[in-house]
């Protein structure tokens, strides 16, 4: 009989799932409350602030949050929202998917029944966070009219405006788990490091690389960004609504400029005071009484500078295929990889136009008509053409998976040994 030990499974109890998932919580929640508090909403009536922290928590992992609002007997408040704040998701999603991996590294092969376990664990800890949050993401507080004839009409009638938020806990439970499982799966996909089920080993060669190499694409747009605003914000004035922005929305500014580097346009209106607040230059592009087309043309007409935004995508574009290429296979032929570029640059586009879109407006009718204090009634709208945009990320991918291709054949991949002096490579 042998003595050989049966190989150690990897740890990964309720201990360890209840760390990853608190610790995801801790973040995002010190990341949305820095950005909210530089955006000035520690001010907010009521005691508001922690219940708007949770809400951008709740927001920031698919979940839905409503708005609601009442002014009075006859006049009445209409508002909705719909923004995903990337930083806080993003933050979330770094945290827990290294959570998530850290109880693997070292495996070869896990079974499917493990895996399945110990995302369990934690996707049973998350619903439990998602409704804590839910519950405690409510909140309503009145809004003043300020002064003048709005004021007057406000106060005769009774309509002072008040509006609130809540979570809608079904919905976010949904969504949020569905948050979860991409996150989860694009950690296991990502990883060179992570086991897989035997009967997915096959697929490694070609998913896995290609995937990297869209979170490499990412990730480096995102650290540009947040060089780029430290730099604004130090040099340019308004450092605490710069702060505002690279920490609640920075991925949703530097994803969009990775699509219109691409040459994707997007649609979008912004009317009333509320806006896009950087760069100065989307503003005045879309403040414009009807939807107006969002590409690299019409930001020129303002800033000539965007076009550097094409040059920057085809550097990290290409840069991200030739790490693709570097990391498959060595057998793998040039359209190979051109077709994995292909169709990993779409969904990556795919997701960005799906994560970047916005939807927000706010006003107040009397008598259902027309809008009561104007100056308080907003619309941001940003929408892509999604049609054009795949077509442009398909015909990037497969001319950047074949440079890449090229220029990773000089150097040594998986596959390949190399040989003494003197004798052939195998």
């Amino acid at each position: 009989m042998s003595d050989q030990k049966p190989p150690r499974r990897a740890p990964h109890g309720w201990l360890h799932a209840l760390v990853a998932v608190l610790a995801a919580l801790v973040v995002m929640a010190v990341v949305a409350a820095l950005g909210l508090w530089a955006a000035g909403a520690a001010d907010l009536p009521g005691g508001a602030f922690p219940s708007v922290v949770a809400a951008v928590v709740v927001m920031a992992v698919g979940g839905s949050v409503k708005l609601s609002g009442g002014a009075g007997a006859i006049a009445e408040t209409n508002a909705d929202l719909s923004v995903l704040p990337l930083s806080v998701g993003l933050a979330g999603a770094l945290v827990i998917a290294a959570g998530f991996l850290r109880p693997l590294r070292h495996r070869a092969v896990a079974g499917a029944s493990e895996l399945a376990g110990w995302a369990g664990r934690i996707a049973a800890l998350w619903v439990l966070l998602l409704i804590g949050l839910g519950l405690t993401a409510k909140h309503q507080f009145a809004i003043s009219l300020g002064e003048g004839e709005a004021a007057d009409i406000g106060e005769l009638l009774d309509a002072s405006p008040k509006v609130g938020f809540e979570t809608e806990v079904p919905l976010t439970l949904v969504l949020g788990l569905l948050w979860l499982a991409g996150v989860l799966a694009v950690a296991l996909l990502v990883s060179r490091g992570a086991p897989l089920p035997a009967r997915l080993l096959r697929f490694q060669e070609s998913v896995r690389p290609a995937a990297f190499a869209m979170v490499v694409l990412l990730l480096p747009y995102v650290a540009l960004g947040l060089v780029i605003g430290l730099v604004v914000a130090a040099t340019k004035g308004h450092a605490a609504e710069t702060l505002a922005v690279l920490l609640l929305g920075l991925p949703n500014l530097v994803w969009l400029a990775f699509t219109l580097g691409l040459g994707a346009s997007w649609e979008g209106r912004v009317e009333g005071p509320f806006g896009l607040p950087m760069p100065q230059v989307l503003d005045d592009v879309l403040r414009t009484p009807e939807n107006s087309t969002l590409n690299l043309s019409t930001l020129a007409e303002y800033d000539g500078r965007v076009w550097w935004l094409l040059a920057v995508a085809a550097v990290l574009v290409l840069s991200a295929a030739f790490l693709m290429a570097a990391r498959s296979p060595a057998r793998m032929r040039a359209w190979q990889h051109a077709v994995h570029m292909a169709v990993a640059l779409v969904l990556t586009v795919l997701t960005v136009c799906l994560l970047a879109r916005i939807s927000a407006h706010y006003g107040l009718s009397l008598l259902g008509i027309g809008d009561l204090g104007g100056g308080l009634s907003g619309v941001v709208l940003l929408d892509p053409k999604l049609w054009t945009a795949l077509g442009l990320a398909l015909a990037w991918g497969l001319v950047t998976g074949f440079i890449g291709s090229l220029l990773a054949r000089r150097v040594q991949r998986h596959g390949e040994v190399s040989a003494p002096k003197g004798r052939g490579a195998v």
